[in-house]
């Protein structure tokens, strides 16, 4: 078994012992996040009524709610780890893995993400059952398109993270943008198509189209997801360049042993 193979091995038992041991952290995640969805539902369709045409919106707030939950993960994850790893003082160690400390946390995050969109996924189900908004779930469609939307908000995850290695404390700044990826899943891209350029929002809209239209991903243009793939890849790619910067950053000036 090559050293990658055995890290990837590690890092699932790794998440899956955690999930475990900490299971009513993880059901009180869940629970709140349930809550706040059930609100936010409601009380949008009281507002709305009998309002001809709202129930796509219903249906949009249930796929929105759960493309948010799991970029979210993707796009924090690495700071609260790499703060995690600082604050107990064995970021340093971690850094100094033969395989990089890039890799690991490649790894580490993609372990992380199997395991969330996995609950995701099952929680969707009660979403649906409580809201009677049924979706169309087909997964050869919905993986694709949810692996390249979360690709983009990695990107910027990995910029956060190369903070979190310089500047140590991060939080007030992933608070502040989890706000705006709101405004881009929300985004009008057919009244504003130059959004599709930005992370999310494409992703977003095909998903949307997949679930809510039951479009299988064989009958998406392939331009539609050539575009897609390569906004995930830019944004990833930029974003992996943005943290070894940082990463470069923090060893010259001795940062990863300080907290």
């Amino acid at each position: 078994m090559s050293a990658t193979l055995a890290l990837t091995a590690a890092m699932f038992k790794r998440y899956a012992i955690e999930l475990k041991r900490y299971y009513f952290n993880t059901f009180s995640m869940m629970m709140s996040f349930y809550l706040i969805f059930v609100l936010v539902f409601y009380g949008a369709r009281s507002f709305a009524g009998n309002e001809a045409g709202f129930g796509d919106t219903l249906a949009g707030i249930v796929v929105g709610f759960m493309v948010f939950y799991i970029v979210i993960y993707a796009y924090g994850e690495l700071s609260w780890v790499l703060m995690a790893e600082a604050s107990q003082g064995t970021l340093e160690q971690l850094s100094m893995s033969p395989l990089g400390l890039g890799r690991v946390l490649v790894v580490r995050i993609f372990a992380a993400l199997v395991y969330r969109v996995g609950i995701m996924l099952a929680f969707l189900v009660l979403m649906m059952a409580t809201t009677g908004q049924w979706l169309r779930l087909d997964l050869v469609t919905l993986l694709p398109l949810l692996v390249f939307t979360i690709a983009s908000a990695q990107g910027l995850g990995f910029v956060m993270g190369g903070f979190a290695l310089v500047f140590k404390q991060v939080q007030a700044t992933l608070g502040i943008l989890q706000f705006a990826f709101v405004g881009l899943l929300a985004a009008p891209i057919d009244r504003l198509p130059w959004l599709k350029y930005l992370p999310l929002s494409w992703g977003n809209d095909l998903i949307r189209r997949a679930m809510i239209d039951g479009v299988s991903i064989f009958a998406v243009p392939a331009g539609d997801l050539l575009f897609l793939a390569a906004n995930g890849a830019v944004y990833f790619g930029l974003g992996f360049l943005g943290f070894k910067f940082f990463e470069r950053q923090a060893r010259e000036r001795g940062l990863l042993g300080h907290y």
